[in-house]
């Protein structure tokens, strides 16, 4: 079944969602795998605007991606939908989870962090998500247990996906790039965002930071400058007083200084 097929049939009527589950309340992921979830997400709304034009964005984290009536979903660990927003009733059932057919397309992004060899992103997630017309499928795998690369970047072309060098993603517009440093105090090497010019989409936290940074480098500008007037106006108390001494010295002679 193509795309373009699946989407007319699942928005031409109403479906009864009534007997899916759209939460089981089953801790998947380990330590690291949150952590890295949840940076993604939080530089993603912290730093990025969009893809221009006021155009809006979805991004989700271990959300149910739902593409037929009764069929399992998917559960990517990070998805990002171009030109959608959160619906404004977030509790009924048809918007708890991301359904294909209520937001009338499926995402740009998802994203696959590999933490066993049994998850199935190299193939069948591969396989379904190219079916559902994702743009893009990015599979990181910080312990190369699911093949012998850590990154891999894949775009859809011809309804199959091929991986890709660059990590800049056009129809989107962001990147992604691996970083070595500290997040929420687990050091490791990091899946992130990033501008076309390789600068980090910074989280919440850093923005905060940088801004600090920023504040206390203004302080200390205008400490330097508050220092220099001081010492200009202790130079000119100075030459005034030098004058003084020079005049008194002259008048002292009988010279008189205004000659």
């Amino acid at each position: 079944m193509t795309t373009m097929a699946l989407t007319s049939e699942m928005l031409a009527i109403e479906p009864d969602i009534s007997h899916i589950v759209t939460e089981d309340d089953i801790p998947v992921d380990n330590i690291f795998s949150e952590r890295q979830q949840d940076l993604l997400k939080d530089s993603l709304y912290a730093s990025w605007a969009g893809p221009g034009e006021e155009r809006k964005f979805l991004g989700l984290v271990n959300v149910g991606l739902y593409y037929a009536i009764h069929t399992p979903p998917y559960v990517p660990d990070v998805l990002v939908s171009l030109d959608v927003q959160p619906p404004a009733e977030v509790w009924e059932k048809r918007h708890r989870s991301y359904f294909i057919w209520e937001y009338g397309k499926p995402p740009d992004v998802v994203i696959e962090i590999v933490s066993n060899r049994v998850g199935g992103e190299l193939d069948k997630k591969r396989r379904g998500y190219a079916r559902l017309g994702i743009p893009y499928y990015i599979i990181y795998d910080p312990e190369m247990q699911a093949s012998k690369q850590t990154l891999l970047i894949l775009e859809l072309r011809g309804g199959v996906y091929a991986e890709i060098t660059e990590p800049w993603l056009p129809l989107v517009g962001l990147g992604v790039t691996l970083w070595q440093g500290e997040y929420k105090d687990i050091e490791a090497t990091w899946l992130r965002w990033c501008e076309i010019d390789g600068e980090l989409l910074l989280t919440g936290v850093e923005l905060a930071q940088q801004e600090r940074q920023r504040a206390e480098r203004e302080r200390q500008r205008a400490e330097r400058e508050e220092q220099r007037a001081e010492r200009e106006e202790q130079r000119a108390e100075q030459e005034r007083q030098r004058a003084e001494r020079l005049v008194a010295q002259l008048r002292a002679l009988g010279i008189d200084p205004e000659v």
